[in-house]
């Protein structure tokens, strides 16, 4: 009887582990195939904001333009480069964690499902978070810079004019790299929250599977 009830036990077990590793490959595809269209919009709207910066920087010879168009290209890119590399480690030791969690227990079905749930909240807040870093980098520098392009044109008359342009532009430049610090820092934060999160989850219920067997 108790080499039976053995035998029964190894092939519960087994098929715990296979169905987990399937359903792991399963949310493996699904969030590879979301961070794949993630990443698709992410480069177009950097495209985009590259495009925008190049055709300002042309079309004006205020060197605060300039610094201004570089910055905010700097950051976008640094966010999204930032923001898709832990979205991917995140993603990554969520799929390892649920899989070596369900080869010991046959409550894999149920640890995945609360499993995947973290993974698709973290890929919804990765693409939030893209999604409006880029749009409010994109809304500063084109409004700073069309402003600083529309007062310089109009301040070429006098030397009165030419000064206030001047002051404006420093100020312009302040305002923009303080949201674009502000930007970053939030980011940061926002993805090591969801990081750290995700893994004291996957603690609790690593911990929480071992404490059954």
């Amino acid at each position: 009887m108790e080499l039976k009830s053995f035998r029964e036990t190894i092939k519960t077990a087994a098929a715990a582990a296979e169905a987990a590793v399937a359903v792991a490959v399963e949310v493996a595809a699904a969030v590879a195939a979301a961070a794949a269209a993630v990443v698709v919009v992410v480069v177009v709207v950097v495209v985009v904001v590259v495009v925008v910066a190049v055709v300002v920087v042309v079309n004006s010879s205020s060197s605060v333009v300039v610094v201004v168009v570089v910055v905010v290209v700097v950051v976008v890119v640094v966010v999204v480069v930032v923001v898709v590399v832990v979205a991917v480690v995140v993603v990554a030791v969520t799929v390892i964690g649920a899989t070596i969690i369900a080869v010991y227990d046959e409550v894999a079905v149920v640890v995945l499902a609360v499993v995947v749930v973290v993974v698709v909240v973290v890929v919804v807040v990765v693409v939030v978070v893209v999604v409006v870093v880029v749009v409010v980098v994109v809304l500063v520098v084109v409004v700073a810079a069309v402003i600083v392009v529309a007062t310089a044109a109009a301040a070429a008359e006098t030397a009165a004019a030419v000064v206030a342009i001047q002051r404006y532009g420093n100020e312009v430049v302040v305002v923009v790299v303080v949201v674009v610090v502000v930007v970053v820092v939030v980011v940061v934060v926002v993805v090591v929250v969801v990081e750290v999160v995700v893994t004291i989850i996957l603690l609790l219920l690593l911990f929480m599977i071992i404490d059954k067997i």
